[in-house]
């Protein structure tokens, strides 16, 4: 019954409440006219306070836990409402801002009593935690930016009011940053009086109004001695406080070599940008050395064996050398005020980027590189240690059987492919001019000797850094080739729309679901049971149709015989017309048919083998169990996934070239290849480029479909799950870094490459 009432009477109270608001929003808006916009977002915060009010009074309130009432240390009864009347507030003002129209907020109120009937129908803590998290970020992050610009609103006609506020800002900052890790000691009332929120912020209030009067005093001091006296004794006062309230915990153990050298080499860092910048090296060299004393003093220390003489070094040193960076300074003049006024608002809205950049990106980047030099647990000093292990590892780095390359079937028939593509460029010489070119007969021979070489490479060469690059080679140049067939055979024929739907569709998949998927396609069940797996269902199937008798066999053999004969005289026909372009291509397509005819009649060819007793039976593939291969189809399934993603690039970059270049080609005599090799394809080089530069940078950090699928055994470790494996599967977290850090500089030439290029396109 309780529950029943809890879910009724809420949204009665808010419907009722609502429709109360509505009725009387006409008369409200007639009354006051001049004051519609205060009038507005007043009366939706009245609204939210009595509709929260309602509701919690009813109980029908059951939404945030008491660890949030414990923060802030306020009773239910009131932070509730007081968070429904903020958020309509917020809510009245974004409408205000959005459109200054009293008809504008009739149109919204509905929105309001759904928001009303949401609260009082679901009753649900994760909802409303979820809204109160969203709603304190998104009021923070507007509040901060309002109040910079109001801030920097105070340079030009008010400097002393500037100082002040910056000031207790900065202090306030700095305070929360050492309160909230908890290097100072607890300071001020407790939580049985106002609560551990208040308990918290006492600290930082005393920071801001401590330093933001100095801040203030200092921008009335205009004598050079005597400002930099004050600001010197201002900040080292407050450095004393610092070192004061530190905790014993966080007392650090100085080694004052490390404090000299990191002091003396970040002032000179800073002198010299300084210097670039064309400002004051001093100032810089101040700046630099007290960020090194910091390092120097509490990065290289031992904490918790420090005595009160150390912790005041370490906190008075810094504090004092920006009191002296300060206090060299002036007083800003009127043309410099209005200088910083104007500048700060690129500041305003590039700033909150940058640290958000810096955050997430910088400081990971730069803790990694530094854990990548320390032991498994992080405390000893091993240089590059973790990087030798991984390119010396068996596991990672292994060409100890590098002479089998040149035994292998796939060298031998690269090599051949080779072979023959050598002559053929060197009869096109002597045709054309030209030995390679785009289109021409040595390209195919060339690209398929190419593929044959290096599978004949990273067959051998085993290891995850080696799988790596198969990877990047394999994906990337069979999704961009793939991609581009598809889009130029695609392109103005009939259903194009339809066809480019259903390849696009793996890139809808995610990378597990893909793997799970693929997964299922290379199951390979006992001999004895049929197979479930697409794959081995063909191989199975191909066997048995190899070694029968019956007229599916026969037919079989006779459509590859066909093809085979076609082939065959396509070939003789181009060789007797002398269209020797087409040549190889209809060579090497005629041998692969013979080859799989005369398996096919001969010995027999797919999943079949014969047991003791003579019996033809199933011998499915383990396709991902099987070395080395198992590689290969694992990258099949990111480009099955990836192919879309080029053609709907290169799609749309074949039908940007324009049709001026097309139509003078064909008016040329150009034929239909010679358009596609000569004029699309430079028209269209810089999109390759992209597609190519991005699959690389997502090829290279491939982790879903290993860690699905094989979990790196079976030797298909690759950098991303190996790295995440030592990490925190193995807490070997110097060598998980490491392997972090080359996968970094892995990806890093090609991204820069890329913003390079897009540079010079901007030019």
């Amino acid at each position: 019954m309780g529950d029943f009432i809890h879910t009724i009477i809420g949204p009665v109270v808010a419907v009722g409440s609502m429709a109360v608001f509505l009725r009387a929003q006409p008369r409200i808006a007639n009354r006051y006219q001049a004051q519609w916009k205060s009038a507005f977002v007043a009366l939706s915060a009245f609204l939210g306070l009595v509709l929260l009010s309602a509701i919690n009074m009813v109980g029908g309130l059951r939404l945030i836990g008491s660890e949030f009432n414990t923060i802030v240390g306020l009773p239910a009864w009131l932070w509730r409402p007081v968070i429904g009347a903020a958020t309509f507030a917020a809510v009245a003002v974004y409408l205000v801002v959005a459109e200054e129209s009293p008809r504008r907020f009739r149109s919204s109120l509905p929105g309001l009593a759904v928001f009303a009937l949401a609260i009082g129908f679901l009753q649900v803590g994760k909802y409303l935690d979820t809204m109160v998290n969203v709603s304190i970020a998104v009021s923070a992050s507007a509040a901060i930016w309002v109040g910079a610009n109001m801030l920097f609103n105070q340079v030009t006609g008010h400097w002393e009011r500037f100082n002040v506020l910056a000031g207790a800002a900065i202090g306030f900052l700095m305070m929360v940053l050492l309160d909230g890790n908890g290097i100072l000691r607890s300071l001020g009332p407790g939580p049985d009086t106002i609560g551990k929120f208040l308990a918290f912020m006492w600290t930082p209030l005393i920071g801001s109004v401590i330093i933001g009067a100095g801040a203030g005093w200092l921008s009335t001091v205009d004598d050079p001695k005597r400002r930099l006296v004050a600001s010197v004794v201002l900040f080292g006062a407050v450095g004393v406080a610092i070192a004061l309230l530190i905790d014993d915990r966080w007392r650090p153990g100085l080694d004052y070599g490390s404090l000299l050298g990191w002091t003396l080499a970040l002032a000179v860092i800073g002198a010299g940008l300084a210097l670039l910048a064309r400002g004051n090296p001093v100032a810089g060299a101040a700046v630099g050395g007290s960020i090194g004393w910091i390092l120097g003093g509490f990065g290289s220390a031992a904490f918790g064996s420090g005595s009160a003489l150390e912790t005041l070094i370490a906190a008075v040193g810094p504090a004092v050398l920006i009191g002296w960076r300060f206090g060299i300074s002036r007083n800003a003049d009127r043309p410099t005020r209005n200088r910083i006024d104007t500048s700060s608002r690129g500041f305003i809205f590039l700033l909150p980027a940058l640290l958000s950049i810096f955050a997430t990106l910088v400081v990971p980047t730069l803790r990694t590189i530094y854990l990548s030099l320390l032991d498994r647990d992080s405390e000893k000093y091993v240089g590059l240690e973790n990087y030798g292990s991984v390119f010396s590892g068996s596991d990672s780095f292994d060409v100890s059987n590098w002479t089998a390359i040149f035994t292998s079937r796939l060298f031998l028939i690269g090599a051949v492919l080779l072979v023959m593509a050598l002559g053929v460029a060197w009869v096109n010489r002597h045709a054309s001019g030209s030995a390679f070119e785009l289109g021409g007969p040595a390209l195919a021979p060339m690209g398929a000797a190419l593929v044959f070489l290096s599978f004949a490479v990273f067959t051998v060469l085993r290891g995850t850094i080696f799988n790596n690059l198969w990877w990047v080679f394999t994906v990337t140049g069979a999704s961009t080739a793939l991609g581009l067939a598809i889009a130029v055979l695609a392109d103005r024929a009939k259903l194009e729309s339809l066809a480019k739907s259903i390849i696009f569709m793996p890139m809808a998949v995610s990378l597990v679901g893909a793997s799970i998927i693929w997964r299922f396609m290379y199951v390979a069940r006992n001999e004895k049971k049929p197979q479930t797996g697409l794959m081995n269902w063909l191989w199975v199937g191909l066997g048995h149709l190899s070694k029968g008798s019956g007229i599916p066999t026969i037919v079989m053999g006779t459509l590859v015989a066909v093809v085979g004969l076609a082939l065959l005289a396509a070939l003789a026909r181009a060789l007797v017309r002398r269209r020797f372009k087409s040549v190889p291509a209809l060579a090497m397509a005629t041998a692969g048919i013979g080859w799989f005819f005369v398996r096919f009649v001969g010995s027999g060819i797919g999943g079949f083998r014969y047991n003791s007793s003579g019996v033809l039976k199933a011998n499915p593939i383990l396709f991902v169990q099987e070395r080395p291969f198992n590689n290969f189809w694992l990258m099949v399934i990111l480009i099955w996934i990836e192919t879309g993603f080029a053609m709907v690039i290169l799609s749309a970059a074949i039908k940007a070239v324009p049709s001026d270049l097309i139509e003078a080609a064909k008016v040329d005599g150009a034929s239909e290849s010679q358009i596609f090799w000569r004029v699309t394809i430079p028209q269209i080089a810089t999109t390759i480029g992209v597609v190519v530069t991005t699959l690389i940078v997502l090829v290279m950090k491939v982790f879903d479909i290993v860690k699905v699928v094989t979990n790196g055994q079976f030797g298909t470790q690759v950098l991303a799950n190996d790295m995440f494996n030592t990490a925190f599967n193995n807490f070997n977290r110097g060598r998980g870094a490491a392997l972090a850090v080359i996968l970094f500089l892995s990806v890093l030439p090609v991204m820069v490459y890329n913003i390079r290029r897009m540079q010079k396109e901007a030019v």
